[in-house]
Protein backbone atom coordinates (compact mmCIF):
# COMPACT_ATOMS: atom_id res chain seq x y z
CA UNK A 1 0.00 0.00 0.00
CA UNK A 2 1.62 3.24 -1.10
CA UNK A 3 0.64 6.45 0.64
CA UNK A 4 2.02 9.16 -1.59
CA UNK A 5 0.38 12.41 -2.34
CA UNK A 6 1.73 15.72 -3.52
CA UNK A 7 -1.79 17.12 -3.37
CA UNK A 8 -2.15 19.48 -0.37
CA UNK A 9 -5.93 19.00 -0.12
CA UNK A 10 -5.65 15.22 -0.15
CA UNK A 11 -2.83 15.24 2.42
CA UNK A 12 -4.87 17.61 4.60
CA UNK A 13 -7.97 15.41 4.45
CA UNK A 14 -5.96 12.32 5.36
CA UNK A 15 -4.07 13.98 8.23
CA UNK A 16 -7.16 15.81 9.44
CA UNK A 17 -9.34 12.72 9.39
CA UNK A 18 -6.79 10.60 11.25
CA UNK A 19 -6.22 13.29 13.85
CA UNK A 20 -9.94 14.12 14.13
CA UNK A 21 -11.00 10.53 14.74
CA UNK A 22 -8.08 9.89 17.10
CA UNK A 23 -8.80 13.09 19.02
CA UNK A 24 -12.49 12.23 19.37
CA UNK A 25 -11.58 8.76 20.66
CA UNK A 26 -9.04 10.18 23.11
CA UNK A 27 -11.60 12.71 24.37
CA UNK A 28 -14.19 9.96 24.78
CA UNK A 29 -11.82 7.75 26.77
CA UNK A 30 -10.85 10.72 28.93
CA UNK A 31 -14.52 11.50 29.43
CA UNK A 32 -15.23 7.98 30.65
CA UNK A 33 -12.37 8.25 33.14
CA UNK A 34 -12.97 11.83 34.30
CA UNK A 35 -16.74 12.29 33.92
CA UNK A 36 -17.99 8.69 33.76
CA UNK A 37 -19.34 9.32 30.26
CA UNK A 38 -17.79 8.60 26.88
CA UNK A 39 -20.03 11.22 25.29
CA UNK A 40 -19.47 14.06 27.78
CA UNK A 41 -16.41 15.70 26.16
CA UNK A 42 -17.89 15.59 22.64
CA UNK A 43 -21.19 16.87 23.97
CA UNK A 44 -19.25 19.68 25.67
CA UNK A 45 -17.69 20.64 22.34
CA UNK A 46 -21.14 21.17 20.91
CA UNK A 47 -21.61 24.11 23.34
CA UNK A 48 -20.33 26.16 20.39
CA UNK A 49 -23.63 25.47 18.62
CA UNK A 50 -26.08 24.56 21.40
CA UNK A 51 -24.91 26.66 24.35
CA UNK A 52 -23.86 25.75 27.88
CA UNK A 53 -26.50 23.05 28.39
CA UNK A 54 -24.57 20.89 25.91
CA UNK A 55 -21.47 20.98 28.11
CA UNK A 56 -23.23 19.11 30.90
CA UNK A 57 -25.17 16.53 28.91
CA UNK A 58 -23.81 13.05 29.69
CA UNK A 59 -25.80 10.77 27.41
CA UNK A 60 -24.90 10.19 23.75
CA UNK A 61 -27.24 12.05 21.42
CA UNK A 62 -27.53 13.04 17.80
CA UNK A 63 -27.91 16.66 18.80
CA UNK A 64 -24.90 17.00 21.10
CA UNK A 65 -22.55 14.09 20.43
CA UNK A 66 -22.70 14.13 16.63
CA UNK A 67 -22.38 17.91 16.56
CA UNK A 68 -19.39 17.69 18.93
CA UNK A 69 -17.75 15.01 16.81
CA UNK A 70 -18.26 17.04 13.61
CA UNK A 71 -16.81 20.17 15.24
CA UNK A 72 -13.83 18.18 16.52
CA UNK A 73 -13.30 16.70 13.07
CA UNK A 74 -13.59 20.06 11.28
CA UNK A 75 -11.14 21.61 13.71
CA UNK A 76 -8.64 18.79 13.17
CA UNK A 77 -8.88 19.25 9.39
CA UNK A 78 -8.31 23.00 9.81
CA UNK A 79 -5.17 22.46 11.91
CA UNK A 80 -3.99 19.70 9.57
CA UNK A 81 -4.22 22.15 6.68
CA UNK A 82 -1.70 24.40 8.42
CA UNK A 83 0.50 21.45 9.31
CA UNK A 84 0.47 20.07 5.76
CA UNK A 85 1.15 23.50 4.22
CA UNK A 86 4.00 24.60 6.46
CA UNK A 87 5.46 21.68 8.39
CA UNK A 88 4.85 18.25 6.85
CA UNK A 89 7.80 16.80 4.97
CA UNK A 90 7.36 16.57 1.21
CA UNK A 91 8.00 13.51 -0.92
CA UNK A 92 11.13 15.13 -2.37
CA UNK A 93 12.64 15.63 1.10
CA UNK A 94 14.22 12.21 1.24
CA UNK A 95 16.85 13.12 3.83
CA UNK A 96 14.53 14.94 6.22
CA UNK A 97 14.72 13.82 9.82
CA UNK A 98 11.97 11.44 10.94
CA UNK A 99 11.44 13.94 13.78
CA UNK A 100 10.34 16.65 11.35
CA UNK A 101 6.70 15.49 11.17
CA UNK A 102 6.51 15.17 14.95
CA UNK A 103 8.09 18.55 15.64
CA UNK A 104 5.88 20.23 13.05
CA UNK A 105 2.77 18.61 14.49
CA UNK A 106 3.80 19.68 18.00
CA UNK A 107 4.23 23.29 16.82
CA UNK A 108 0.81 23.34 15.13
CA UNK A 109 -0.84 21.69 18.13
CA UNK A 110 0.71 24.24 20.49
CA UNK A 111 -0.76 26.92 18.23
CA UNK A 112 -4.13 25.16 18.37
CA UNK A 113 -4.03 25.11 22.18
CA UNK A 114 -3.09 28.79 22.46
CA UNK A 115 -5.78 29.70 19.94
CA UNK A 116 -8.41 27.51 21.63
CA UNK A 117 -7.82 28.70 25.17
CA UNK A 118 -6.30 32.19 24.91
CA UNK A 119 -7.32 33.82 21.64
CA UNK A 120 -10.89 32.85 20.78
CA UNK A 121 -13.98 33.85 22.78
CA UNK A 122 -14.96 31.37 25.50
CA UNK A 123 -17.99 30.32 23.42
CA UNK A 124 -15.60 28.95 20.76
CA UNK A 125 -13.33 26.89 23.02
CA UNK A 126 -13.39 23.13 22.43
CA UNK A 127 -15.27 22.60 25.68
CA UNK A 128 -13.23 19.57 26.74
CA UNK A 129 -11.98 21.54 29.73
CA UNK A 130 -15.55 21.53 31.08
CA UNK A 131 -15.55 17.72 31.42
CA UNK A 132 -11.97 16.41 31.63
CA UNK A 133 -8.93 17.04 33.80
CA UNK A 134 -5.93 19.11 32.74
CA UNK A 135 -3.92 15.89 32.40
CA UNK A 136 -6.55 14.47 30.05
CA UNK A 137 -6.68 17.73 28.10
CA UNK A 138 -2.91 17.46 27.54
CA UNK A 139 -3.33 13.87 26.33
CA UNK A 140 -6.09 14.92 23.91
CA UNK A 141 -3.85 17.58 22.36
CA UNK A 142 -0.97 15.06 22.23
CA UNK A 143 -3.18 12.68 20.27
CA UNK A 144 -4.12 15.54 17.92
CA UNK A 145 -0.40 16.04 17.20
CA UNK A 146 0.31 12.33 16.69
CA UNK A 147 -2.70 12.02 14.40
CA UNK A 148 -1.46 14.91 12.27
CA UNK A 149 1.99 13.39 11.92
CA UNK A 150 0.72 9.85 11.21
CA UNK A 151 0.29 10.29 7.45
CA UNK A 152 3.80 11.64 6.97
CA UNK A 153 5.31 8.94 9.17
CA UNK A 154 3.50 6.15 7.31
CA UNK A 155 4.50 7.66 3.96
CA UNK A 156 8.12 7.74 5.10
CA UNK A 157 7.89 4.11 6.26
CA UNK A 158 6.45 3.07 2.90
CA UNK A 159 9.14 4.97 1.03
CA UNK A 160 11.91 3.45 3.17
CA UNK A 161 10.51 -0.01 2.39
CA UNK A 162 10.61 0.67 -1.31
CA UNK A 163 6.90 1.41 -1.59
CA UNK A 164 5.89 -2.13 -0.76
CA UNK A 165 3.76 -3.02 2.20
CA UNK A 166 5.61 -5.47 4.39
CA UNK A 167 4.20 -6.93 7.57
CA UNK A 168 6.19 -6.31 10.74
CA UNK A 169 7.03 -9.35 12.83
Amino acid sequence: MRMQSDNWVQRTLISGTVSGVATALAASVAGKRDAESYAAPLNATSHIVWGEEAAFHDEPSLKYTVTGFLLTHASAIFWASIYEKWFAPREDERDASPLKPLIGAAVVTAGAYVTDYYLVPKRLTPGYEKRVSGKSLSAIYGVLALGMAARALMQRRDRDRGGQWQPEY
